[in-house]
């Protein structure tokens, strides 16, 4: 509303305190939905884990919020995906449904750049989930983590509703 009544847009926090590496990092949702094991993703990339062990999330609402405190590593050009290095030094890939990167863009809108530093609930990218939903293969949204030969523990917590920048859906302690 006050964007639309102003003309402004609030600009993304780079001026974030991030919190001292403690070797342990929990994982919020990036997104409201349902939380589902990297099997069900149709894809053999993230399904078998050949990007790295996560989760998924169905979203039931088109915006992405930080899931940890950490730093933008990479904001993919077409914007259906986002990559995030939390302070204990665990990377996140956050890639927003399948085969999307052939939407060029279309429907996605970033609000941080590589190198923004973010906290958890912090904006990061919105989506048109009807143009996702017609367009590409799937909703179904990965959170992975790419470096896994850097944790040394990996609980997930899968088959539940999950509020975005809320609800933890990993927790994982670094080596």
């Amino acid at each position: 509303m006050f964007k639309k009544l102003f003309g402004v847009e609030k600009k993304p926090k780079t001026d974030v305190k991030l919190p001292k590496a403690d070797g342990k990092d929990t994982i919020l949702s990036p997104v409201n939905g349902e939380v589902l094991p990297l099997s069900e993703v149709p894809d053999p990339t993230f399904a078998k884990q050949m990007m790295g062990d996560g989760i998924a999330v169905m979203p039931s609402g088109g915006q992405v919020v930080s899931p940890v405190h950490g730093e933008i590593i990479q904001v993919f050009p077409t914007k259906h995906a986002v990559g995030l290095k939390t302070v204990n030094g665990i990377e996140i890939l956050i890639h927003i449904g399948i085969e999307t990167v052939n939407l060029q863009g279309e429907g996605f809108k970033a609000f941080v750049k590589e190198g923004s530093k973010v906290a958890p609930g912090d904006k990061l990218i919105e989506f048109d989930i009807d143009v996702v939903k017609e367009k590409a293969e799937s909703l179904i949204t990965p959170i992975i983590i790419t470096n896994g030969e850097a944790v040394e523990t990996l609980d997930k917590y899968e088959n539940q509703a999950a509020k975005a920048g809320e609800t933890a859906v990993m927790v994982l302690t670094s080596k």
